[in-house]
C-alpha cells in the first residue's frame, strides 16, 4: 500500500487531492503532526502540500523534503515553473485530477529509491544527501543548483549536453529563457572547483553545450 504525507493548514485534503479514495494511507498531516525533520524519517512518502494554505516560512523548512513535496493548488504556470527549479518534486494545479496526481506521488516513490546517494566526477565525491561535492575529504560548498549541474554532467562523463538538455534537466524549463542562467551557474560551478584545482573539469564543447573533462582541458 502506497503512504503519502499532508501538509496544510486543513486538516483534510479536498476531493480531488486525497489519495485515500485510490486506497493511499495517509499517514502523517502537519502542521497538527511531525514530518520527522529535514531528513524526513518516513521513507520515500511523497508528501503533499496546499500550495495556498502553508506558510513562505513552512516551505521554506522543508529542507532536503522538497525533492519529495508535491505541491497542489499552483495555478500559474509560470509559478510552477518557478517553484520546480526550486527543487520541489512537482507543482500541480488545484484542478489536477485525481488519477494524474496519483501517478506523478508514484514517481516520487520510485525516484527516491532508485536514485544513487554518491556520484563520482572525477575526483569529486557528489553526495545527493548533502547536495554537495567533497574532494580528499574537503567539501566544496556547492550551491544546490552547482551540485545539479556537476551531478547533471557526471551521470554522461565526457559526453556533451546541450544547454537546452541542461535547462530541462536542471531547471525543469523546456523553453530557453532570455537569461545567461546556465552560464553563470557554469561558472560559480568553476569557480567552486578551482578551489581544489579543478576549474577545468566542466569544459565547453566546441559544438555548444558542456562535458565533463575528467583528463584535464
Amino acid at each position: 500500500m502506497y503512504r503519502f504525507g499532508w501538509i496544510s493548514e486543513n486538516a483534510e485534503p479536498r476531493a480531488n487531492w486525497d489519495l485515500r479514495a485510490l486506497g493511499w494511507q495517509l499517514c502523517v498531516t502537519e502542521p497538527c503532526g511531525d514530518l520527522g525533520g529535514e531528513d524526513g524519517g518516513h521513507d520515500a512518502w511523497p508528501l503533499l502540500c496546499d500550495f495556498r494554505n502553508s506558510s513562505p516560512a513552512r516551505l521554506a523548512a522543508l529542507g532536503r523534503l522538497r525533492r519529495r513535496t508535491v505541491l497542489l493548488g499552483v495555478d500559474g504556470s509560470i509559478e510552477r515553473a518557478g517553484l520546480l527549479a526550486a527543487e520541489f518534486a512537482d507543482a500541480l494545479p488545484s484542478d489536477v485530477e485525481l488519477r494524474e496526481l496519483a501517478e506523478r506521488a508514484a514517481r516520487v516513490i520510485t525516484s527516491t529509491e532508485t536514485m544513487p546517494r554518491f556520484r563520482a566526477a572525477g575526483p569529486v565525491e557528489l553526495d545527493l544527501f548533502h547536495r554537495d561535492g567533497s574532494v580528499a575529504g574537503r567539501w566544496l560548498g556547492l550551491h544546490p543548483r552547482e551540485f545539479a549541474l556537476l551531478w547533471r554532467l557526471a551521470e554522461q562523463p565526457g559526453s556533451r549536453i546541450t544547454r537546452r538538455q541542461l535547462l530541462a534537466d536542471v531547471w525543469r524549463l523546456q523553453h530557453e529563457p532570455e537569461t545567461n542562467r546556465v552560464e553563470v551557474h557554469v561558472s560559480r560551478l568553476r569557480g567552486k572547483l578551482a578551489t581544489a584545482g579543478l576549474q577545468a573539469m566542466v569544459a565547453t564543447d566546441p559544438r555548444g553545450g558542456y562535458h565533463l573533462a575528467l583528463d584535464g582541458p
